[in-house]
């Protein structure tokens, strides 16, 4: 299924700016380097458009945000849109604060997103213009199940009509939608989400497989989760043979992105079209 996608990545090596969290830009580098693409971070408002212009894709993360980056994500972003390159939005911690959630809508109301990926209660804010979430977590209310992914399928395929982007919520199962597709993702294990940045690097591995497949944004958004969560199972395996923990799977992480071929994703991608 994803074959030519995984393919493509690793053809064109696409070029990802990333004006992302400083918590976990180091990781977002690595994990871009393994999958086949290539990182640059450049995020002062005198270069981020002009460092745009070079590359193939661009990720916005507001997950330490400041007023300084804020002028420099918006002329980035406006600036791949004028050149047609696709934009990833992260809005993390949107509804946590007033600065993030004012910052999501002006980010919204002037840059055209290719993908917008975050966890529910962040889409939630997206969707909605307001909200709450449990700092840079989810909160279990806003959680997707079995038992509401329809309900959270509709308003996320509303979401995907009204912005024009991909919506990525993810999470325990992983909901992947267009304005009339969705998917159903439930690779991953539990112990990615005691790993700070997992989410930071998922958005910087989308950024690189929708620049490598311009033409496919919902499958590869939807192949860049399989494959993100595969290489946390793979690597849980891996540091449980070893008897290691968090930091380790941090690691193995990468390790398993920079080896994961077509035939190990297809494999194992636990994915359903809903």
């Amino acid at each position: 299924m994803f074959e030519e996608i995984l393919n493509n990545v690793a053809t064109k090596m696409p070029l990802i700016h990333c004006i992302t969290n400083y918590v976990t830009v180091n990781d977002c580098a690595n994990i871009l380097l393994a999958c086949g693409g290539s990182p640059i971070m450049a995020d002062d408002e005198q270069e981020a458009a002009e460092i745009t212009s070079i590359c193939d894709g661009l990720t916005i993360n507001i997950g330490t945000l400041n007023s300084r980056t804020i002028h420099s994500m918006l002329k980035a972003g406006q600036r791949a849109n004028q050149l047609g390159h696709p934009v990833v939005l992260d809005p993390v911690g949107a509804g946590a604060s007033e600065l993030r959630t004012q910052t999501t809508r002006r980010l919204l109301e002037q840059v055209r997103f290719s993908v917008i990926r975050g966890n529910s209660s962040e889409i939630k804010t997206v969707a909605q213009g307001s909200g709450f979430t449990k700092g840079v977590d989810a909160a279990a209310v806003d959680a997707t199940t079995a038992q509401n992914f329809e309900q959270v399928a509709a308003y996320a395929k509303q979401l995907s009509q009204t912005t024009g982007a991909v919506i990525a919520i993810t999470g325990a199962i992983d909901l992947i939608a267009a304005s009339e597709r969705v998917y159903m993702i439930r690779n991953g294990h539990p112990m990615m989400s005691k790993v700070s940045g997992t989410g930071c690097m998922l958005s910087a591995v989308i950024a690189a497989f929708v620049a490598a497949n311009p033409t496919q944004p919902l499958d590869a958004t939807a192949a860049a989760v399989c494959a993100m969560g595969l290489c946390g199972e793979l690597a849980f395996q891996q540091i449980q043979a070893a008897g290691g923990g968090t930091a380790s799977l941090r690691i193995a992480l990468i390790d398993q992105m920079s080896r994961l071929d077509a035939a190990t994703l297809n494999g194992g991608a636990k994915i359903e079209a809903r």
